[in-house]
């Protein structure tokens, strides 16, 4: 009967059942069992009789007593596994890879695995500016005081503006939502759409007390296309849920209005803490900013 041996070719065939003292003496190999095997290409036992039990790396020589025999030669093999597997290829690629080895294949394997991890630190890049821009939001107003009302310069800030929102036919402030996350996903398909999304409200729905529902949404996103323009903002804060902001709106254009100051650009209803923060929405930390100058 053949012997079953390694996947690679620099290794010769030696019959599969022979005695532990014909296997030390076998010429041209050092023969090691399977636990100085172990030690000498620094993996364990369990994986070496896991590489044998699926065909990726198997012994020279097995003795009657199912004792297994290893080659110097076979640390190669284990290196290339070890090194494939760094690699991020799977089991089958591994094998293919040991029984048809070519310069050119190996450039092709490595350009395709060059690939596949320039997408994961896309990734990974992309989860870190989340967890970033989650994390710059939060941290201020764990010690804001949520009682006060100022007026502040803002510098810019991208973000993400959608269209104006449709509220004909029916459509809700949710049904907009719906459709700026589809607007978004189709203008903009790399943009991730897991940042947070926020109320726009037009200059015009300011002076007219019209503050139901917003003008737009808009992603606050480090990568946004789009601008929160630089500028003077009197910003107020309150608890509640999405869109029970009535009342602060009321509360800001009144300090607007009775401290010299005009709106003279659109508002951005923000919630820094929300749903990621409570389970309670009556728990939601809401930010208003509105644009502002001194009266002429």
């Amino acid at each position: 009967m053949e012997a079953k041996y390694s996947i690679m070719k620099n290794i010769s065939p030696v019959c599969r059942h022979t005695s532990s003292k014909e296997a030390r003496k076998m010429p041209g190999n050092d023969i090691f069992s399977i636990a100085d095997f172990a030690k000498l290409s620094r993996t364990s036992r369990s994986t070496l009789l896991y590489y044998d039990k699926i065909g990726l790396l198997s012994p020279v020589a097995r003795h009657e007593n199912k004792y297994r025999y290893y080659s110097n030669t076979q640390i190669i093999t284990v290196n290339l596994i070890r090194t494939c597997q760094a690699l991020g290829m799977t089991i089958e690629e591994i094998k293919a890879l040991g029984i048809e080895r070519s310069p050119e294949k190996v450039s092709e394997v490595l350009g395709r695995q060059i690939v596949q991890i320039d997408e994961k630190i896309d990734t990974w890049i992309s989860a870190r500016k989340l967890l970033s821009t989650l994390k710059s939001v939060i941290d201020p107003m764990l010690s804001v005081d949520e009682e006060s009302i100022t007026i502040q310069y803002i510098p810019a800030e991208p973000i993400v503006l959608g269209g104006i929102n449709n509220y004909h036919g029916g459509e809700d402030d949710y049904s907009a939502l719906a459709n700026f996350y589809i607007e978004c996903s189709k203008k903009y398909p790399h943009l991730n759409l897991n940042f947070p999304v926020w109320g726009f409200f037009s200059e015009e729905q300011l002076k007219n007390n019209d503050w139901g529902w917003p003008d737009r949404y808009y992603f606050y996103n480090p990568d946004g296309y789009d601008k929160r323009p630089a500028a003077y903002y009197a910003m107020g804060f309150m608890r509640g849920g999405y869109g029970k902001c009535g009342a602060l709106f009321e509360k800001l254009t009144a300090y607007i209005r009775d401290n010299g100051y005009e709106i003279c650009g659109p508002g951005y209803t923000e919630y820094p803490l929300n749903e990621l923060c409570y389970v309670n929405d009556e728990d939601y930390l809401l930010r208003l900013l509105i644009t502002v100058r001194e009266k002429a």
